[in-house]
């Protein structure tokens, strides 16, 4: 009975959880900024570590111009929660716009040590890395004027950033179930983006490289489930995944998030992984040793996968002895 009732409660505080994400969100894209703002730090006062709210706290404040209070959230995030890739590369987009490219880099650099499928820090880190290349260009010409090797480099990066400044760059808006959301880009800036389990591009022709795309998504599965990033969690299985029990997909989505948001911690090890690839299908078969504030268990696991573009989704979970 005390399982049944944890598990009541807990689908409670989910809920109670999503309705403040979700307000808060609904007044930021509406541009009631100081509302948003209010609200957010309401919700604050009573769960100050939750990191999704002072991540959101973050975006409003550098949506209302204030860059040093948002920077701030931002590196206390990065402190507080060093495993979250998504801080620190919204703190760079932050850096970026007052053309502090060297701590930009920095940070994209942990954003990427910290989840190295992460392609937004990525594409972020080349538009940093174009920046710096840029600004060098421009002091070797002022030295030197006569060196005809460095203006058409220059004119190339400064073509780059012009295409960026039509249009190319692009921010995601946030959304009430996202763990994490986005901040808009200053021109030449890198784009703030929301994370998702990606997979690093690999030759599709080489088996080998498919079994590590595969290995490398079910272990960025894991450890979203293990840092209760719903966003990146959920993103992980395909629109074809089939939920147990004949329950609808916005039903087991639901369950889910009752069943993981009210944990205090949850980890999640894997260990005997095995992947096997036919094609674009793969299934990976592996042990799992889950742990939890209410329960530890250890159990096999299969997860069959198919290739959706660049990456591995999840479309069926069994779980046997």
């Amino acid at each position: 009975m005390a399982v049944v009732v944890a598990g009541a409660m807990g689908s409670s505080v989910a809920m109670a959880q999503a309705d403040n994400y979700a307000e808060v969100n609904r007044l930021l894209r509406s541009g009631q900024l100081t509302e948003a703002l209010n609200k957010a730090d309401q919700y604050l006062s009573s769960t100050p570590r939750d990191p999704q709210m002072r991540f959101i706290k973050g975006v409003i404040q550098t949506e209302g111009g204030k860059v040093s209070d948002a920077i701030a959230t931002f590196s206390k995030l990065t402190e507080e929660f060093p495993e979250l890739p998504e801080p620190y590369n919204n703190l760079a987009v932050l850096y970026a716009g007052q053309s502090q490219f060297d701590k930009a880099r920095a940070a994209l650099e942990m954003a990427i040590r910290t989840n190295p499928s992460y392609a937004t820090a990525h594409e972020n880190l080349g538009d940093v890395y174009a920046k710096l290349a840029s600004n060098a260009y421009s002091k070797a010409l002022q030295l030197d004027a006569g060196n005809a090797a460095v203006p058409p480099k220059l004119s190339l990066i400064r073509n780059l950033f012009a295409a960026d400044a039509r249009g190319t760059n692009k921010a995601i808006a946030p959304s009430p179930s996202k763990t994490v959301d986005a901040t808009k880009p200053s021109e030449n800036a890198p784009t703030a983006a929301a994370a998702t389990p990606m997979v690093p591009k690999k030759s599709p022709d080489a088996v080998e490289n498919a079994q590590d795309e595969v290995e490398a998504s079910v272990k960025a599965w894991a450890k979203a489930w293990s840092s209760k990033n719903m966003r990146a969690y959920l993103g992980s299985y395909a629109a074809k995944f089939s939920p147990p029990g004949g329950q609808s997909r916005s039903e087991w989505e639901s369950d889910r998030k009752a069943r993981i948001l009210p944990r205090a911690r949850i980890g999640v090890e894997l260990s005997e992984l095995s992947v096997k690839v036919n094609g674009d299908r793969a299934s990976a078969q592996f042990r799992q040793a889950y742990t939890s504030d209410t329960i530890n268990s250890t159990s096999r696991k299969t997860l069959e996968m198919i290739k959706t573009g660049d990456r591995w989704l999840i479309v069926r979970e069994t779980t046997g002895s």
